[in-house]
This record gives structure tokens, sequence and C-alpha cells, in this order.
């Protein structure tokens, strides 16, 4: 089964905290529906069209526990206290199997 990976961009922070105290519950949330953090931060380097924009990406073990964990109840809490706070764009996509 190929892997699911969890891209998120973030196009604006207009409060960092609200984003910190997001990351406090977002963090277990994730991690407990199995996903693994593979980056986050700033590009060190962008080509083309590319945008500085800080990037968060996370492995599953597949595509539906990827969705799972976003629509979870412990997740969906988590995005509710940064609410307002960030403007963002997550994908979820299938790795090459």
């Amino acid at each position: 089964m190929a892997k699911g990976y969890w891209i998120c961009f973030y196009r604006s922070i207009s409060n960092p905290d609200k984003i910190a105290e997001y990351a406090k519950l977002a963090g277990p949330a994730i991690q407990g529906g199995g996903g693994r953090f593979l980056g986050r931060g700033n590009p060190s380097k962008t080509y083309e069209a590319g945008k500085s924009l800080r990037t968060v990406v996370i492995e599953f073990d597949s595509v539906e526990q990827a969705t799972k964990t976003f629509e979870s109840k412990a997740y969906q809490d988590a995005c509710k206290i940064m609410e307002g706070a960030a403007e963002r764009d997550i994908r979820i996509i299938e790795g090459v199997a």
C-alpha cells in the first residue's frame, strides 16, 4: 500500500501565539493518528515560481490514515484554536508505490 503525505503551506500567519497553542494539541493528535513529521519550517531555498512559505510535510502509512487523522476530533479541536491566526493550504497526496 502506498504511503500518504499531508503537506501544509502557510500563506500567512497573523497570530503566532495562537499557532503555538495549536501546535501543542495538533502535534500529539497527528502523531496519535500515526503521522511522522518529515520536515517543517521555512524553505532553505526556492526555485522557479516557488514562494518562501512555512511548509510542513507529514508521512502516514496511507492516504486513508492521513485523512482520518485530519478529520479526527482531536485534530479538529486543535484547528479551532488556530481560527483566524493563519491562512494555509493543506493537501493529502498518495506516495509513489
